[in-house]
């Protein structure tokens, strides 16, 4: 049990250690309660059309935590709002918010690049390293300027090893499959130090005439390709629903149909370790930019006398914190959460500094967070837990912070865009106003899911929600999330299911 950690008894601290360490082993839905001390918070009346939906999902009301007030003022509903749950990716809110807060907007990731050897007429006599600072949008593109700004320093030929430098995370490698079993997924791809491109290859498909064609960008010797894909008369928003990749003997297998009227179509894949995703990439584009290089890609560190020769700057954070929650990037998350930890205890990375260093921060801020239970910040976790109170807590808080406005800006507009773009679009389960007047963060994984952000009441008020459900039945509960949202925006102070801000609540947002 990590430092920190503190459930106020001993049995608990052992049950805590018992969850942790089933969770780890199970896929399926984890139980709502963290300390048999947490389970008995308030409850009020949810409001008839969230229970009628809940009711409708097969969902417990005794399995939601709720909490929706005013951004300046009370509490208009809290029910069971202290139950620590499994809150998915709404997780990733504490890691931006700490980032921002803590590093600041403009803090950027370093990637260095050195020489070992004298670089003569574009010619390097020696090997290049690659160091990684941690960057966590190396994407395709940004790697592509980083090589040819190595070019345009005059580096031509590489007469000698590649070298990739991942010595600033000290994280032990991982099963991609350990999860879920999908180890392709890109939310499945392990953070590394030095990470191009999410850790993904995209796998692009053409229906012809001659059937379906299908190569790897960037193409590499492994794994090779074993299609079996047909042409299919389907339709184009549904293709993934006949189609399956896995590894099989050192070969990518795809299997099923394409849609044979839909032109190309791309997936990213995590197919490779990341030194080895890295080495692809780098051969990759070095050749395209017309680059030479004779030698090897191996892991290793610049050695004593090697030359700094470039310094690649990430985009500011708080562009990458909006990549973050407006897409769910779990990898990103994951290395903000490692970055945290080395900024304050110092490289290497670890899961153990990153952790500490959360819980740091909120107790600097007076920020109370009883219950919480941190993995890796992302939220792709069994074992995560934080409350709807907390998280209630955390959006106030930041409203009145110099953060607030990048931090608010990375949650997804709903109905507009990122993982909230297709909310409220003419599916009839809701009021189709609330889109772009609500900015929500969202969280779904297997028995688990939830919401937490910030809404405008169509008077122009904002308010805050937070909203967890833990459940078998969970993936469900969509309309009562929809039915949630659509009250927060419209309900009056004196409606049915509101309650007084009676508690003290307020006092926890001043900082020291």
């Amino acid at each position: 049990m990590g430092p920190g950690r503190r459930l106020g008894a001993p049995h608990e601290a052992r049950l805590l250690g018992m969850i942790r360490g089933l969770g780890r082993g199970m896929r399926g839905w984890i139980p709502v309660c963290v300390g048999l001390a947490l389970c008995g918070s308030a409850q009020a009346q949810l409001p008839e059309s969230v229970a009628l939906a809940l009711q409708q999902a097969g969902i417990p009301d005794s399995h939601v935590g709720v909490v929706v007030r005013e951004l300046d003022g009370g509490i208009l509903l809290q029910h069971a709002a202290d139950q620590t749950m499994n809150p998915a990716s709404v997780m990733k809110l504490l890691t931006t918010l700490a980032a921002l807060d803590s590093l600041g907007p403009a803090h950027t990731f370093k990637t260095r690049v050195w020489l070992e050897g004298e670089l003569e007429d574009g010619v390097l006599h020696g090997n290049l390293v690659l160091q990684g600072g941690g960057d966590p949008a190396l994407t395709q593109e940004r790697f592509w300027l980083l090589l040819r700004a190595l070019r345009a320093r005059g580096l031509k030929e590489i007469r000698g090893d590649l070298l990739l430098d991942h010595s600033y995370y000290a994280i032990p490698t991982e099963d991609p499959g350990a999860f879920d079993q999908a180890p392709l997924r890109p939310y499945n791809a392990q953070p590394a130090a030095l990470l191009v491109n999410f850790n993904t290859q995209t796998l692009r498909l053409d229906s012809r005439p001659g059937g379906v064609e299908a190569w790897l960008d960037p193409g590499t010797a492994r794994p090779g390709l074993d299609n079996r894909l047909r042409a299919a008369d389907a339709a184009c928003d549904t293709w993934a629903a006949d189609f399956d990749t896995r590894l099989e003997n050192g070969s990518l297998v795809l299997s099923g149909s394409v849609p044979s009227r839909c032109g190309p179509l791309s997936l990213a894949l995590n197919l490779l370790p990341p030194a080895d995703n890295t080495a692809a990439w780098f051969r990759a584009l070095w050749r395209e930019l017309g680059g030479l290089h004779s030698g090897q890609l191996r892991l290793g560190t610049a050695a004593p006398g090697a030359r700094l020769f470039l310094e690649f700057d990430s985009p500011p954070l708080s562009l990458l914190v909006r990549e973050v929650n407006k897409y769910s990037n779990n990898v990103m998350a994951k290395m903000l959460f490692l970055h945290l930890g080395a900024q304050r205890f110092g490289a290497p990375a670890t899961w153990e500094k990153g952790e500490r260093a959360l819980r740091a921060w909120l107790a600097e801020r007076g920020l109370r967070a009883p219950g919480l239970v941190l993995e890796n910040g992302a939220g792709l976790s069994r074992i995560e837990r934080i409350s709807a109170d907390t998280l209630a807590r955390l959006l106030v808080w930041a409203s009145r912070q110099p953060a607030y406005y990048e931090w608010a800006a990375s949650l997804p507009a709903v109905g507009l865009e990122g993982t909230q773009k297709n909310r409220f679009n003419g599916d009839g389960r809701a009021d189709t106003d609330l889109r772009g007047r609500a900015w929500m963060k969202s969280g779904s994984l297997n028995g688990a899911r939830g919401q937490a952000g910030y809404v405008l009441t169509r008077d122009g008020r904002r308010r805050v929600l937070a909203f967890l459900i833990n459940h078998p039945n969970a993936a469900r509960s969509g309309a009562a999330q929809d039915a949630l949202l659509a009250w927060a925006a419209g309900a009056a102070p004196d409606e049915p299911g509101t309650m007084e801000d009676a508690d003290g609540h307020n006092q926890d947002f001043s900082a020291p």
